[in-house]
């Protein structure tokens, strides 16, 4: 079976389908882009679509090769950025700490929202209070997974998850240090709205960046420019 050739069939075979759905307009869109991020991912939440909080983080690593993979959106701070969480003996870790200009993409369907930003540590005691809200499995996982190391077994992953789970029966699980959250601070919001015969809308908001001790920072004092 060409299970190859197949796909391509298949894909040259995929019907069309028009977009419908509201207008993206310069006189219909929120002023604060975090208002209208609001607005689209609550309407996501209620139309019951699959984790509508998924986001596609991409980083660059050392090679200057982009990477992406998917994360969870766990936080909006007010008017300042975006939250997720990771080991920070990751991969996605180890490229930030080299390059923290990041992107972050949502699609729902007929909309899709992609941010440009700088990605920063959050303070520890603000990764302390998330993680001791996770559910005890999850805190466990964060002490047995190795994150982006190859792993001889997952037997042997199973047995590590034992052997916390024995260690830190009856008491609290604490924030292992290599484990916490990122802020994503934006200076570009790109809001998407599909249209009929792929005539999309699409409103960029911008703000500028500085440099501060040899490090490019986002002015957040700066007002958001509507393109």
């Amino acid at each position: 079976m060409d299970i190859q050739g197949e796909l391509h069939s298949t894909l040259q075979h995929i019907p069309h389908k028009q977009y419908v759905g509201d207008e993206l307009l310069e006189e219909n869109i929120e002023k604060n882009p975090f208002n209208q991020f609001a607005l689209w991912m609550l309407r996501a939440k209620e139309n019951n679509l699959f984790e509508p909080h998924a986001m596609t983080l991409s980083t660059v690593n050392s090679e200057g090769c982009p990477c992406s993979r998917i994360v969870l959106l766990k936080d909006v701070e007010h008017d300042k950025g975006f939250v997720f969480f990771t080991n920070y003996h990751s991969n996605k870790a180890r490229e930030i700490e080299g390059n923290n200009n990041v992107s972050l993409t949502f699609w729902w369907q007929t909309r899709s929202v992609r941010i440009n930003g700088i990605a920063e540590k959050l303070p520890e005691h603000l990764s302390d209070e998330y993680f001791n809200n996770r559910p005890l499995g999850s805190q466990i996982g964060a002490w047995a997974s190795d994150q982006s190391k190859p792993l001889e077994s997952r037997q042997l992953l199973d047995e590590r998850v034992a052997q916390i789970e024995k260690e830190y029966s009856g008491r609290p699980v604490p924030r292992p240090a290599w484990w916490g959250g990122y802020l994503v601070v934006p200076h570009k919001i790109e809001f998407w709205q599909g249209r009929a015969s792929r005539l999309h809308d699409r409103l960029l908001f911008e703000r500028g960046t500085v440099i501060e001790n040899g490090q490019k920072k986002v002015n957040i004092q700066d007002e958001w420019r509507l393109t």
